[in-house]
């Protein structure tokens, strides 16, 4: 049973949604970092005197989510806090000069380090310098300004954050969860080819790939981890529902069934070009009904892309399966080494069944 590769949604490109998601980004930090220079020429006292931390400020809290901004914001001002105090350490204790201001530095540089300051830690230190050098007598009403319009910057980075299409990336790492089936039935389909035509086989891409499945897969986790992070506090997300324990669950299986894709992406490779890390032989009679398993392996993965019931699909390829093992078992009378090559295709197509059968299951019992 073959699935088409017509039928697979057209997911919107990878790198046009970067292009936007920047663009619209950018824009939004413009505008922030504008608005804030106006409010901090309106903000009192000695603050006043130095409005141009305010768009320092809405620059910083700019993320491409919202959780982001808030981290970032927070954890800035709790970083510009901490250095302002070890330079009135410095103030107070001792006065600034090569040595203290080179201590404060470095402690700050420490504390930076912290595992709760990632986002905003670097003005630890930044911070400290600042009052010290540029603050100099004035060091206290220059903190304060300084805090002040950082936190003003920050404030108005993310009221637009969150008032201007705060970002929501749910549908970008759906589509690129189908990208990456749509690529490993491809791949199967490639290597069904090779198995099939004459060997040294002309098309030879599938070869090289295996290192381009391992950072797909790791590219649509961090797609999913950012579209996790995107729904908190966003009121889009109310709009867009979505159940992502169920794309990190489809996520885990194609990552199995990558292992076991690259596993026989090394050991066909083994066996036609005779120049990899171990030799590997493989019958010609055995080609033919290998390739068939392939590819209804990757039915199963263009039946799942196009919303369909995988049940039909997954019992086609087993069948498939089957029918290869009846003629590996023919056999017998065949090199042992070139059996082992082909029953280890086969057990790697086997478990690549059962993950598969194993959603099936889950999918009737629910």
């Amino acid at each position: 049973m073959r699935f088409p590769v017509s039928r697979l949604p057209r997911p919107v490109p990878v790198k046009a949604w970067i292009t936007d998601s920047r663009l619209l980004l950018a824009a939004k930090t413009a505008l922030a970092v504008g608005i804030a220079w106006l409010v901090a020429r309106l903000v009192p006292g000695v603050a006043d005197d130095y409005p141009y931390y305010a768009p320092l400020g809405a620059l910083i809290s700019m993320s491409p989510t919202l959780m982001g901004s808030v981290r970032v914001g927070v954890q800035t001002v709790v970083s510009l806090a901490i250095g302002i105090v070890l330079a009135g350490a410095v103030i107070l204790l001792a006065e600034p000069n090569v040595v203290t201001i080179a201590l404060v530095v470095g402690i700050g540089s420490l504390i930076a380090g912290s595992r709760w300051l990632k986002a905003g830690g670097d003005y630890v230190p930044v911070a400290a310098l600042f009052v010290l050098i540029i603050g100099g007598q004035n060091a206290d009403s220059y903190s304060i300004g300084y805090v002040v319009q950082m936190s003003v910057g920050i404030v108005v980075g993310l009221v637009v954050n969150f008032t201007i299409f705060p970002p929501l990336t749910i549908g970008t790492a759906v589509s690129r969860l189908g990208e990456f089936r749509a690529l490993l039935a491809l791949h199967l389909d490639e290597m069904a080819q090779a198995l099939e035509e004459s060997w040294p086989p002309e098309h030879e891409d599938w070869a090289g790939r295996s290192d381009t499945l391992r950072d797909t897969a790791d590219g649509v986790r961090e797609s999913l981890r950012e579209a996790d992070e995107s729904r908190k506090g966003n009121p889009r997300a109310r709009l867009h529902k979505r159940d992502l324990a169920v794309d990190y669950s489809d996520l885990y299986d194609l990552e199995s069934i990558t292992f076991y894709v690259r596993d026989l992406t090394e050991v066909l490779s083994a066996a036609i070009w005779k120049k990899r890390q171990f030799e590997a032989e493989l019958p010609e009679s055995l080609r033919a009904p290998l390739a068939e398993t392939f590819r209804a392996i990757g039915g199963v993965l263009e039946a799942r892309n196009a919303g369909d019931d995988i049940t039909p699909a997954v019992q086609a390829a087993e069948a498939a399966l089957e029918t290869a093992i009846a003629h590996l078992d023919e056999q017998s009378d065949s090199a042992h080494s070139s059996l082992g090559t082909a029953a280890s295709v086969a057990f790697a197509a086997r478990r690549i069944l059962a993950i598969m059968r194993l959603r099936t299951q889950e999918a009737a019992e629910k």
